[in-house]
Parts: structure tokens; C-alpha cells; sequence
């Protein structure tokens, strides 16, 4: 088996997703996890306000994340087989948004997570999910470093 923290240092190096829109992981323990995100120019759909799919792409990212550092402990992974999210606020540009979430069931073959966003400097709630992710073996990925 795998040290999830190799786990998580692979999963940094090749996630071009988070490093591409500035997702900054933290694992507080498997199963539990914050990501941090600027909105940048290139994030929004009007003048100043963030388009709904950039926050819709960080909650999959955080909801599967809590996900995925449970799963690495029996060296699996993990992918999107649905979430809801509901959104509260506009997000402007500049806005720091912290998200949190944690693993709620693990079953053999599923993962249910559930996650918040908020913008760092009010603490305001920008949205809510919860999502379904399903669990597969590590070996059906080639994960290396790069």
C-alpha cells in the first residue's frame, strides 16, 4: 500500500486542473480537506462576477478530494458519478474563497462527501454540495511523478 501523503504529492504534481485555476489542497486528515481559490480575470462570465462553473469545478474538486485522501488509504481512487450544488452569492473578482469538506459514508464501492465555499474575507457562504464518487483501484491509473 501506498503512503497517502506520496498519495498526495502525486496527486499535486498531476493535477492540472487545480494548478491551471490556482486550487490550493490542504488534507487536514484523510477524508477531510480545505481548498483555497483567487477569482481571477479568467474566471468570470460577466464584468466582475465569477461564472457558476468555475465554483461548480472547485466544489467537484473539493468534494472529491475529501474522497480521494480516504480512498488512497486502500490504495484506490476515486471518480465523479454526481453532485448538487446549490449557490447563495455572487462571487467578484479578487474574492478569496476557502472551501471545506468531509467524507459523510464510505462504502465499499461509493464515497459520499459534502462540502461549503466561502469567501475568505466576509466568511459569507458562497455554495453548498454533496456528491457521489465512485471507488476504484489505483492500479487501473499509471500515477507518476513528473
Amino acid at each position: 500500500m501506498a503512503k497517502i501523503e506520496d498519495m498526495i504529492d502525486i496527486y499535486n504534481q498531476i493535477n492540472m486542473y487545480a494548478k491551471d485555476n490556482g486550487l490550493v489542497l490542504t488534507v487536514i486528515e484523510p477524508g477531510n480537506v480545505r481548498y483555497e481559490m483567487k477569482i481571477l480575470e479568467k474566471h468570470l462570465s460577466s464584468p466582475d462576477t465569477c461564472h457558476g462553473g468555475v465554483i461548480a469545478g472547485m466544489m467537484d474538486s473539493l468534494i472529491g478530494a475529501a474522497a480521494l485522501t480516504l480512498a488512497f488509504k486502500e490504495s484506490n481512487l476515486v471518480s465523479t458519478v454526481e453532485f448538487k450544488i446549490n449557490y447563495f452569492k455572487p462571487v467578484k473578482l479578487g474574492a478569496i474563497l476557502i472551501g471545506q469538506a468531509k467524507v459523510d459514508y464510505k462504502g465499499k464501492s461509493l464515497i459520499i462527501s459534502s462540502g461549503e465555499i466561502k469567501e475568505k474575507e466576509t466568511d459569507e457562504l458562497v455554495s453548498k454540495a454533496i456528491g457521489t464518487f465512485n471507488v476504484y483501484p489505483l492500479s487501473k491509473k499509471n500515477l507518476k511523478r513528473k
